[in-house]
């Protein structure tokens, strides 16, 4: 589904579940038949040749002892809340697998950036402090009457977009109960809009595979 560079060296690849297998059989053919190793991000799989590759557990997928089952944990369709949020835009949705089953986006206006200076400056600041502020917690509202309701029954809280706003967004005290179940998995998105959400709802139960530096042609 995608790759990109891995802080502190390797990179990261993004693997649809349903094309994991296939990838497996692509770095053992590879790298030689791998060892895997149960962890507590998920499954390591070291080759004969050295090649590692670093399996974490999509969201709301746990369970698993062995290989086999975590490949059939990743595969079984979940229902995951998405929250992405990014300056004055929220788009909020239900998945189920990779289809979203319920989704809604708003858009409210807050000012862009101004190389003005001294007074105007300040006055702008406040003024788009304020209607950050106001637009975070429109996204609150929204994100009770659309995500709450159904938070018992979701297997994770995936979120993307700018981590503050999401931030801001989860501390109203309402959605304490989505708070709980949001993923460690954070989506890098542009501004949300319902494309993006379609886009999301794949990469929020993607596997991410971490590939460290010793590994050059995975």
């Amino acid at each position: 589904m995608g790759s990109r560079p891995a802080a502190g060296g390797g990179r990261w690849v993004e693997v649809a579940p349903e094309r994991l297998a296939r990838w497996m059989e692509g770095f053992a053919a590879r790298h030689g038949p791998p060892r895997s190793t149960m962890t507590g991000y998920g499954v390591e799989l070291l080759a004969p040749d050295g090649a590692a590759a670093e399996l974490h557990t999509p969201p709301g997928a746990g369970g698993h002892t062995d290989l086999d089952g975590f490949v059939a944990a990743a595969l079984v369709p979940r229902r995951l809340g998405l929250l992405l949020a990014r300056k004055g835009a929220v788009a909020l949705g239900i998945a189920v697998g990779d289809r979203l089953a319920a989704s809604k986006v708003d858009i409210s206006y807050v000012q862009s950036r101004t190389a003005a200076g001294g007074w105007s400056q300040q006055r702008f600041a406040r003024r788009r402090e304020n209607q950050a502020k106001a637009a975070a917690g429109d996204a609150a509202d929204l994100a009770a009457r659309v995500l709450l309701p159904e938070a018992a029954t979701l297997a994770a809280l995936v979120c993307g977009g700018d981590r503050r706003t999401v931030d801001t967004i989860l501390a109203d005290r309402r959605l304490a109960p989505l708070a709980a179940v949001r993923a460690e998995r954070h989506l890098q998105v542009p501004d949300p809009r319902h494309a993006v959400l379609v886009d999301a709802a794949r990469a929020a139960r993607a596997v991410s595979i971490h590939l460290p530096p010793a590994d050059i042609s995975a």
